[in-house]
């Protein structure tokens, strides 16, 4: 096949292959358009270490809103995980431009997991995938079995800060697979969204009653709650 032929039919699969962006429809050549992902960028915060601060400090890329919002929704419940590779990316370059991550720390990242029934269901678990760009990027070490969710808990929407807490008590496990627990490096936690932090601060009251050091939170988004919150780390 000569030359020009070859380059119009590689074009021709290209374009047969080239998908539609899933938050608008669009022609896309990656995960999204190129309009979504300006729009997606431009959720991103200037300061993503400004919570990283007390007990359980908390590194966040974006705000929990608009076009970030959908596009984590879409990934949860509309079967994209491929959209997971991206924001797992962006969240481990903004780490590595950050103070903590030019220190010699190795981390262990542990995914926030989802109950078995749930993830039957789904399919994946939107964290995990999450981790795995993170560690790709970073080079840290990705441990997504040492922590397992032994109950299933309702939805936390809607329910009141006491409520979400009760909810997810008892929740977390660790895994029986795991071993040589002494020697697990400091642990960052990575879920998608941190609100409340109920959620987080069960797993990683979990991780430390088994003598498991808990370093910190790396979450894609926040509600602007995490300013409230932050108030009483």
């Amino acid at each position: 096949m000569g030359t020009g032929i070859q380059t119009l039919a590689n074009g021709l699969l290209n374009l047969f292959l080239k998908s539609n962006c899933p938050l608008c429809d669009r022609p896309a050549g990656a995960e999204w358009c190129e309009s979504c992902q300006r729009q997606l960028l431009r959720c991103k915060l200037s300061t993503p270490m400004a919570f990283w601060q007390g007990d359980l400090p908390v590194f966040v890329w974006g705000t929990y809103s608009g076009t970030l919002k959908r596009a984590i929704a879409t990934l949860k419940y509309n079967n994209h995980p491929q959209l997971a590779r991206p924001m797992g990316q962006w969240l481990a370059q903004d780490w590595l431009h950050s103070t903590v991550a030019t220190s010699a720390q190795k981390f262990t990242v542990i995914p926030i997991p989802l109950h078995s029934s749930k993830l039957q269901k789904r399919g994946y678990n939107q964290a995990q995938l999450i981790a795995q760009r993170f560690c790709e990027v970073t080079g840290y070490q990705h441990q997504p079995k040492i922590l397992e969710r032994f109950r299933e808990t309702e939805a936390q929407f809607g329910l009141s800060q006491s409520e979400r807490e009760q909810n997810l008590a008892n929740a977390f496990v660790v895994g029986k697979s795991t071993q040589k627990i002494s020697s697990i490096s400091p642990v960052l936690l990575v879920d998608d969204i941190y609100t409340t932090g109920a959620t987080i601060r069960s797993a990683a009251q979990t991780l430390r009653n088994r003598g498991i050091p808990v370093y910190g939170v790396v979450a894609i988004a926040s509600s602007q709650q995490l300013k409230q919150l932050s108030k009483g780390f």
